[in-house]
């Protein structure tokens, strides 16, 4: 055995943590690398494209042109007395946030595997940075909104100086939906088929192109454990006033994604020790 012996120093990471929850000033000291995530994301997302930022605008109007054609005209969809393109529209800009974040988030710890696999962090950033990243194509997405209210002359309600309130609601549900599917992405890979489907499904059962009165009465606290619900028909009644308002169906949906969220965040903290081994793996 050599008497020379190297002068190797081994570094042992032990996290502190509260009672199963990720530890917020962790996450605080690595903003700086959040703030890189996000505006790495905004700079790649459009890059090398023909048109750029204009496809914030194109996907939605598509979209909405789509919906008013066939549901608003020819299906006949009732709009609670609104112009059908604004009624849609309102419906619409939550439900791209939702839609576009879920799909970046759910895929985004195995898309920055170099990074979880060569240095540690807290892994909760990353499909959190995608949710920042998605809220500026949301405030484009807003001034198509107020583009086609101004067409139609639809004047906004004072009630919106509540939608940061139904805003919020609207990413605690995507967080956490994002920190269940992200997590389990790594190990089920079959997640990616998973995702579009549950997107197409949750759409219909989202009051996004038709009101939420047409589900009978009886059905209503049944159909706001669905919390983008609450998110939609929230932002309709903040915008243009429309709907009963806040209402124990909103109270539903508020728990239901409260619940969404906490869960999301243990089922993410307690999966992210084998966020490596997965990683190296190749999931199943």
């Amino acid at each position: 055995m050599s008497a020379r012996q190297d002068d190797a120093a081994i570094v042992r990471i032990a996290r502190t943590r509260g009672v199963g929850l990720p530890n917020a000033r962790e996450v605080w000291r690595s903003r700086d690398l959040l703030y890189f995530l996000i505006v790495r994301d905004l700079k790649v997302r459009y890059k090398q494209t023909a048109i750029g930022v204009a496809w914030v605008i194109l996907q939605p109007l598509t979209t909405l042109i789509v919906f008013s054609v066939v549901l608003g005209r020819l299906a006949d969809v009732p709009s609670e007395g609104l112009p059908y393109a604004v009624f849609a529209v309102v419906g619409l800009a939550p439900w791209q946030l939702f839609s576009r974040t879920l799909a970046d988030a759910s895929g985004s710890l195995l898309a920055d595997q170099r990074l979880i696999t060569r240095v540690y962090f807290p892994r909760l950033i990353v499909p959190t940075s995608m949710v920042a990243a998605a809220l500026a194509d949301f405030g484009a997405a807003a001034l198509l909104v107020a583009a086609v209210m101004a067409v139609y002359g639809v004047a906004p309600s004072a009630n919106i100086v509540w939608l940061p309130c139904f805003l919020a609601l609207m990413l605690m549900t995507v967080l956490g939906v994002g920190y269940w599917l992200s997590a389990l992405y790594l190990e089920f890979r079959d997640v990616r088929y998973a995702v579009p489907f549950l997107t197409q499904v949750w759409l219909f059962a989202t009051p996004v192109v038709y009101p939420a009165s047409l589900v009978p009465d009886r059905w209503q606290l049944v159909y706001a454990l669905n919390p983008l619900v609450g998110v939609v028909e929230g932002f309709r009644w903040s915008v243009l006033g429309s709907g009963a308002g806040p209402d124990a169906s909103l109270a539903v949906s508020v728990a239901v994604a409260a619940a969404i969220f906490l869960s999301g965040v243990l089922f993410f903290d307690w999966r992210e020790r084998t966020f490596v081994d997965a990683v190296g793996s190749g999931g199943r």
